[in-house]
């Protein structure tokens, strides 16, 4: 297809915030509804889904790569970034969802990847045929060591070194995931106006905003600096594995260079033309909140950003509170997204509650995100509280969990299709016989159906704390105030045009109290939100295990 252009002319277009508090929902194509029997989850699928996700009470949908793709790393490695993959569909399928969509009054936004194409998109096949071609510095070439060996010691977050040997050109090209993903060379002007070009294509078309895959890996480091030695890393870093060598430095010059700023303004310029569209970037980094901080300040950049901060194992309340501290140093005005789980993550369900997760954790879990100041994000299944899936290595897909079995099994642990009916064949998300991924018989009796049945379900809980949460001003768009730590309970305040919310939340398997400041006045329980587990005395809150109040305080 043709990649429209981006003008010259700049132009600002009303923005009504809607993503500001906005609650968004992603979902896995692959995995979300299969509507042909091949195995495989389409945009066909998903269209017939949306009444289930806008009734749920969300306010945007984020797909995951849909692009013709050779489906090396699942649609994150695009060979044409302006058409729909016929696994996927059709482009008048696209354009179906985007019309039901709105419709029901759910945003779209689309998952861009710029920073890498597929080996086969026709930019890298032309780049890698001569030094001299008129596309030969679109991508990272280096010349080898007089040894011949890499330029630089920068590694894959795949495994093993960032550079990739190509014998036509005799040069090596960077890689920061797959050798089949060659990374875009941003200091060409020309690659920036192709890539602005094909997020306006889409724009046109009338979606209403982009999570950008990688954000800060756009540009790297001319000079082709080694990063420095950072050493085993003694914790867990939720952002790689602790398996994977490339948590063994720091990455000083591989991403996060300045220059990405004065891209990601351009990319700023170019939404700002079309009314009430949205960004929110993935940071991958040492520092991640101080990357959102950087990335979604000043109001020229990202709209919002999320790291990995909360997508790791640890949860309890000491290690969340230094999470929001650290925040609250760093983010002036800028705006985060909050993730518990995406498709890159094990189920929050596994990560946080272990192998038997206690509902009243997840409640808690839900009721925190949906409290903080930012932008929420879940990824499809988190409201039925799905564990994660052990996948047998027969049946692994992702190539990551490959590279680097048996210790860490990648990522289709949770990838697998959704449930939508406990008694029907692969859980009603396909009439196949196999597919893609096997559907988890632990999540048959977590399907759609049996929740939507139940009262007390974890689906209703999610139901209905969205739908209160739209009511409460101070938790969409209020500032906060976090109180101080505590061995077991986490508390802040959110407050809006005068008004305080108290949010109180026992992150423990024991008994706590909280005694609210004597610098509040009364405190009245906010009854509506479902969380459970708090009893309210004068200004003493008792919490059960797991359990956690709401409270309006002055």
């Amino acid at each position: 297809m043709t990649i429209a252009q981006p003008t010259d002319v700049k132009k600002t277009a009303p923005n009504n915030e809607w993503w500001r508090g906005g609650v968004v929902y992603q979902i896995y194509p692959r995995s979300f509804q299969d509507s042909n029997g091949d195995g495989i989850g389409d945009l066909k699928g998903i269209t017939e889904r949306l009444g289930y996700v806008a009734n749920l009470g969300v306010d945007a949908i984020w797909l995951s790569p849909f692009f013709k793709s050779p489906m090396k790393d699942f649609g994150y490695d695009v060979s044409d970034y302006c058409d729909v993959d016929p696994m996927f569909g059709s482009m008048a399928d696209f354009k179906e969802l985007l019309q039901r969509a709105h419709e029901l009054g759910l945003k779209v936004m689309i998952d861009q990847v710029l920073s890498h194409s597929a080996a086969e998109h026709p930019w890298f096949v032309e780049s890698r045929s001569s030094r001299d071609n008129a596309k030969s510095d679109w991508y990272v070439w280096a010349d080898a060591k007089d040894d011949g060996n890499p330029p630089n010691n920068w590694l894959s977050i795949f495994g093993g070194s960032a550079w990739q040997w190509d014998t036509r050109r005799k040069q090596y090209y960077l890689h920061n995931f797959l050798t089949s993903q060659p990374d875009l060379n941003f200091h060409c002007p020309a690659v920036q106006e192709a890539l602005l070009g094909t997020v306006k294509f889409w724009l046109d078309l009338g979606v209403d905003g982009y999570r950008l895959d990688t954000a800060n890996f756009y540009v790297h480091d001319a000079q082709l600096r080694n990063n420095p030695p950072r050493g085993e890393p003694t914790g867990e870093d939720p952002a790689v594995s602790s398996v994977n060598p490339y948590a063994w430095q720091w990455h000083k010059h591989d991403k996060s260079q300045p220059e990405n700023l004065v891209f990601l303004k351009k990319l700023r310029d170019l939404l700002n033309q079309y009314p009430n569209t949205t960004m929110v970037g993935e940071i991958g980094d040492d520092d991640g909140l101080a990357r959102l901080a950087e990335y979604t300040s000043g109001g020229d950049k990202l709209h919002m950003a999320y790291c990995f901060d909360l997508l790791g194992n640890p949860h309890d309340a000491p290690y969340l509170h230094g999470v929001l501290s650290r925040f609250a140093e760093v983010v002036g005005d800028g705006w985060p997204c909050w993730a518990l789980s995406n498709h890159d993550v094990p189920r929050l369900a596994t990560r946080w509650g272990g192998g038997k997760p206690n509902q009243a954790l997840l409640r808690l879990a839900a009721a925190l995100q949906m409290s903080l100041r930012g932008s929420p994000s879940l990824y499809q299944g988190d409201e039925l509280g799905l564990p994660e899936v052990d996948i047998s290595f027969e049946d692994l897909q992702d190539p990551y969990g490959k590279e680097m079995w048996p210790e860490f099994k990648g990522r289709d642990g949770c990838r697998t299709p959704m449930p939508w009916r406990s008694e029907q064949v692969q859980a009603g998300f396909s009439s196949a016989a196999t597919t893609w991924l096997p559907v988890a018989k632990t999540h048959l009796p977590l399907a759609v159906d049996a929740q939507q049945a139940d009262a007390a379900s974890l689906l209703k809980y999610y139901t209905q704390l969205l739908m209160w949460r739209r009511a409460v001003p101070e938790l969409v768009k209020g500032s906060m105030h976090l109180l101080p730590k505590d061995s077991q309970i986490l508390a802040f305040v959110r407050e809006h045009m005068g008004v305080k919310v108290l949010c109180v939340f026992n992150f423990s398997a024991k008994d706590a109290t909280f005694n609210v400041p004597e610098t509040f006045g009364s405190v009245i329980e906010l009854l509506g939100s479902g969380i459970s587990g708090g009893t309210l005395q004068d200004k003493c809150v008792q919490l059960s295990p797991w359990g956690g109040m709401f409270a309006s305080v002055e």
